[in-house]
């Protein structure tokens, strides 16, 4: 899979900008503040329809302006592909493949997926359980779109429980039929995502830590836990018995949305122990072993997405990741830099066709292929 070229109107700092990519390396150069992120970020949403970063899809809109597009053409086995992502302000956001609007932008994740390496990964580790699964919803998402519906799904009748709690607390009234409606509506999908992510992560961990022992060449032992509220229990009894905890807190307290990703060195947890290079090992492990299953399940390649790692990572991690480069495990690849002479050492040698970009302030040239 290839992403061939890349247009962008009135999105963040650009006011506009049109690039043509190599279909190996490409590289954009520029310093802190330019807009380099922002051209990764406009490709995660021709892929994902949303932000890889915090904040609402209204802050993508470049200031002063009222709406953004970005619209970019890929190659699948030889067939293109034209999507487009566009805002207005008061709108709704429209995703369109070829011309035509998807029905549902939920049918559009996964077809064109891509795999994010970036500094803000360690969150992962060191944030709360909403970030990590945040993460693995996204990545089975992308895998399998019946998981996506249920997910939905799930998240509609939660939104509709919690609804309902503050209104029994707001207008000092129950009504335990219409709870019992919502909890039933509720059970199946949430018993069925909490085993597709146990069902997941058998399939996950094996890969990770092959992934971890490459990048590290460290002796310790990493995996990572499904730590499930519903593991043993039933779910309708287990929100029977929350009931007065909820009607309480106003919210639903049990349940696949407070679940957590639990990530173990040595059976204890990275965040706690492990060091600043062991985190930064493991979730490289985490987003390799991502791209690797994407690339299994889905018979072609992932886009993989390089921001600032040469500023964050040591030369030993570096070396590893450009070995996989020259070994052909990745396919077409963006990656930024703040120096060019940098990124050329770590690059030279490398067989791939590689175009460099030049990013200031919102505009975009090429400055070489090498």
């Amino acid at each position: 899979m290839l992403l061939e070229n890349l247009s962008l109107l009135f999105f963040k700092n650009y006011e506009e900008a049109a690039l043509v990519f190599s279909e190996h390396i490409n590289c954009f150069i520029g310093d802190n503040g330019s807009g380099k992120t922002n051209l990764l970020d406009a490709i995660h949403y021709l892929s994902m329809t949303k932000s890889a970063f915090p904040g609402t899809d209204l802050q993508s809109i470049k200031q002063g302006e009222d709406f953004f597009m970005v619209k970019g053409r890929f190659e699948v086995a030889g067939d293109k592909h034209t999507v487009q992502v566009s805002l207005k302000q008061g709108q709704k956001k429209t995703v369109t493949h070829n011309k035509a609007p998807y029905d549902k932008m939920s049918d559009h994740i996964g077809r064109f997926p891509v795999v994010l390496i970036s500094p803000y990964d360690t969150d992962l580790i060191r944030e709360g359980s909403e970030e990590r699964r945040k993460y693995f919803d996204s990545l089975i998402s992308q895998l399998n779109h019946t998981y996506l519906e249920q997910l939905i799904q799930y998240n509609h009748v939660l939104k509709q429980r919690n609804s309902l709690l503050k209104q029994f607390a707001e207008r000092r009234y129950f009504d335990g039929d219409y709870l019992h409606i919502l909890n039933e509506q509720l059970v199946p999908f949430g018993e069925q995502l909490a085993q597709e992510r146990q069902a997941f992560l058998q399939e996950f961990v094996p890969i990770f830590q092959k992934h971890y022992r490459h990048i590290s060449d460290s002796s310790e032992e990493v995996t990572l836990t499904y730590k499930c509220q519903l593991e043993g229990n039933d779910f309708a009894q287990k929100l029977q018995q929350a009931e007065r905890k909820d009607l309480a807190l106003q919210r639903t307290t049990v349940g696949p949305h407070k679940d957590d990703f639990v990530f173990l060195m040595d059976g204890n947890p990275v965040k706690s122990f492990g060091s600043q290079g062991q985190q930064k090992s493991y979730v490289i492990a985490l987003k390799l072993a991502h791209f690797e299953v994407m690339d299994q399940r889905q018979h072609h390649k992932p886009l993989l997405l390089l921001d600032d790692i040469f500023d964050r990572l040591d030369e030993k991690r570096i070396t590893k990741l450009m070995q996989m480069v020259a070994a052909h495990t990745f396919g077409q690849i963006f990656l930024t830099d703040t120096h060019l002479e940098r990124t050329d050492k770590i690059l030279e040698g490398l067989s791939e066709s590689i175009r460099r970009f030049d990013v200031k302030e919102g505009t975009v040239k090429v400055i070489g292929q090498l």
